[in-house]
């Protein structure tokens, strides 16, 4: 017998992504918590969630996983932010994994 998927994230609205690209490019306080609690991180930049799956829920880094350097997302944000736009069930980004 087939389960059912639970209800997704809402989608990520293109401002809040820009939001969210702007402080993890620029702001060491904002991607320390996006680091710890990407939902609490998320609710600052104004992310709307659903209501079963929260979107910081998919976007949390695991442990040991380091954020992007700033000035890679700076370079990528074009690319991040199109890959905002077709995100229905949020993956996390490879943009925002440290390579």
């Amino acid at each position: 017998m087939a389960k059912k998927k639970g209800v997704g994230p809402a989608p990520l609205d293109p401002e809040v992504a820009r939001k969210l690209l702007d402080l993890l490019a620029t702001d060491n306080d904002f991607r320390r918590l996006f680091k710890k609690d990407a939902n609490a991180a998320l609710l600052k930049v104004g992310y709307q969630p659903g209501t079963s799956v929260s979107g910081g829920q998919c976007l949390q880094l695991k442990a040991g996983d380091r954020i992007a350097p700033k000035a890679k997302i700076r370079r990528d944000r074009a690319r991040l932010e199109q890959e905002f736009a077709m995100i229905w069930g949020f993956a996390i980004s490879k943009g925002f994994k440290a390579d």
